[in-house]
C-alpha cells in the first residue's frame, strides 16, 4: 500500500478530511503532529510525535520511522511544519518545495524582499525589532521617525498567519499603539512556545487600497495550476483584517484575473516554490498611474487553504468521468503521489464559505439558530467549531473562528447571499470573561 505523510499541528477537522480521502484512494495516511513524545498517543492516531520548533530532530524522527514504513508522498497542513515537510521530502528524494523556499514563504519580510528583487509590485516596508521580554522597542523612536513612514500603514508580525496581529495605523499615535499591542501578542505564552526567532521582528509597510483575492493552486514541477480564484467581498480596510467570506468563481474582470494568476505565478517563482500546494493572497489596486489595476501579492504560502475552507472547493476531471467530483484533499493526495493536476478543474457551480467571525472577547456559551441557518436557500452546511466554555479572542489577538458556513448556487452572488442569510439567523451567547459585579462586595 502506498503511504503519504501528513504533517499537521494536531489531528482535527481538516486532517479527518484527508483521512476520508485517503480511505477512498486506498492510501495509508501517516501523521506527524506537534506533540510531546512522552505522551502515549493521546488522540489514538498513531502519529509520529515531533516538535515543530526543532526541525532537525523532527526530520530525524520521521526518517527513522520511515525505515520500517517507507513514505511515497508528503503533505503539510498549516504554516509551521512547511519547512520540515520540505526537508523530509528532500531526504526521501520526493518532489516538493525546496526547504529554503518554504522558509521564505512563511516569513513576510523575506517574501517582500524576494518579490521586490524580482521587480514585482510591493509596498514600501521596513522591519522593526521588538523585545518580547520587555516593553523595549528597537530601533528607538528617533530611528523610527527617520524611517520612510507614511500613513496609512500596516503593522504585522513576520511569522503569524491568518491576519493575526495585522493592524492598520492612520497616524503616529495609532502606529505606536499598534506596535505595543503587537509586542504584547508576541509575549503571550502561546506565541513564545513556538520558539521562533522571527517573532522578535515585526514588519511595517504601506497600506494597499483595493480588493483582496485568494488563489488556490498546485505547482507541478514549476508550473502553476490554478484551482480557484476566491473573491473576498467584504472590504478589508482595517483597523484589523479578519477574513470572512470566500466566493468562487471570481467576479473580477477577465483581464484582472489573468494578471492575478500571472503575478502569483511570478511571485511563487521569485520565492523559489516549485512543487506542491500553494495558497496566495493578493490585493488589486485599481488606482495606479498606468490606468491598469496593479496586483500586489501579499503572500504565497507553501501549503493548501487552511481550516475547513477546502470544503468550498470540489474538482472535476476533464479526462475521466466529468460527473464525478473529488475533494481538494483527494487531489492533494493524488498530486503527492505523482499525478499531474492539469486535468482537474473547479466544479461549474459557484461555491463559497464564511469563516464565522468572533464578535467580541468572552466565554462562549452556545449558539441558537443552527437549524434555521442550514435551511437558508443554497446553504450546504453550518459547522460550529468553537467549544462551549472556550475563551473567544477576536482579531488581532485571536487565531480561530466560531465556525464555518458553506453554500453553493448557480452564481457567486447567490452564494454570498446564502452565506449572509445563514449568518444572520445565528445568535451566539458570549459571556464576559470576568463576572460583572452588580453590587459592592461585602
Amino acid at each position: 500500500m502506498t503511504r503519504v505523510l501528513l504533517l499537521a499541528t494536531t489531528t482535527g477537522y481538516q486532517t479527518r478530511a484527508f483521512g476520508e480521502a485517503a480511505e477512498r484512494l486506498g492510501v495509508d495516511l501517516v501523521f506527524a503532529t506537534d506533540r510531546c513524545h512522552l505522551i502515549e498517543d493521546p488522540w489514538q492516531d498513531h502519529a509520529i510525535p515531533i516538535r515543530f520548533y526543532d526541525e532537525d530532530a523532527s526530520v530525524a524522527a520521521i526518517v527513522q520511522v520511515a525505515k520500517a514504513r517507507p513514505i511515497d508522498g508528503v503533505l503539510v497542513v498549516g504554516d509551521l511544519p512547511t519547512v520540515i515537510g520540505a526537508r523530509v521530502a528532500q531526504a526521501f528524494g520526493l518532489p516538493g518545495h525546496p526547504p529554503e523556499a518554504a522558509a521564505i514563504a512563511r516569513h513576510k519580510q523575506l517574501t517582500r524582499e524576494r518579490l521586490r528583487d524580482a521587480g514585482l509590485p510591493v509596498p514600501w516596508f521596513f522591519p522593526v525589532a521588538i523585545d518580547p521580554q520587555s516593553s523595549a522597542l528597537s530601533p528607538q523612536p528617533s530611528a523610527l521617525d527617520r524611517a520612510p513612514l507614511t500613513y496609512p500603514c500596516i503593522v504585522k508580525p513576520v511569522a503569524l498567519s491568518g491576519s493575526r496581529g495585522v493592524m492598520r495605523a492612520d497616524d503616529p499615535s495609532t502606529f505606536r499603539a499598534a506596535l505595543e499591542r503587537l509586542r504584547a501578542l508576541m509575549r503571550t505564552r502561546e506565541v513564545r512556545a513556538e520558539r521562533n526567532e522571527a517573532h522578535d521582528t515585526v514588519l511595517v509597510e504601506g497600506f494597499i487600497p483595493g480588493r483582496e483575492y485568494a488563489v488556490e493552486g498546485l505547482l507541478h514541477r514549476g508550473a502553476l495550476n490554478v484551482l480557484a480564484i476566491f473573491d473576498k467581498p467584504d472590504p478589508l480596510d482595517g483597523p484589523f483584517f479578519e477574513e470572512t467570506i470566500y466566493v468562487t468563481p471570481s467576479s473580477a474582470p477577465a483581464d484582472v484575473q489573468t494578471r492575478i494568476v500571472s503575478t502569483v505565478a511570478s511571485a511563487a517563482d521569485a520565492i523559489g516554490l516549485h512543487h506542491g500546494p500553494v495558497h496566495a493572497e493578493c490585493r488589486v489596486n485599481p488606482s495606479t498611474g498606468s490606468g491598469q489595476a496593479e496586483v500586489f501579492v501579499l503572500e504565497v504560502a507553501a501549503r493548501p487553504i487552511g481550516g475547513l475552507c477546502a470544503r468550498a472547493l470540489r474538482l472535476q476531471s476533464a479526462i475521466s468521468n466529468p460527473q464525478s467530483a473529488i475533494s481538494l484533499e483527494e487531489l492533494l493526495l493524488r498530486h503527492a503521489l505523482g499525478e499531474n493536476p492539469g486535468a482537474w478543474r473547479r466544479e461549474s457551480d459557484a461555491s463559497g464559505v464564511m469563516m464565522i467571525p468572533i464578535p467580541r472577547r468572552g466565554i462562549f456559551r452556545g449558539v441558537q439558530g443552527i437549524d434555521a441557518a442550514r435551511q437558508a436557500p443554497g446553504v450546504e452546511d453550518v459547522l460550529i467549531t468553537a467549544k462551549v466554555d472556550q475563551l473567544l479572542l477576536p482579531l488581532p489577538e485571536g487565531a480561530s473562528y466560531l465556525g464555518f458556513i458553506f453554500a453553493r448556487a448557480d452564481r457567486a452572488a447567490g452564494v454570498e447571499q446564502a452565506l449572509r442569510t445563514a449568518h444572520a439567523r445565528l445568535a451566539f451567547a458570549i459571556d464576559p470573561e470576568f463576572p460583572v459585579l452588580t453590587e459592592a462586595p461585602v
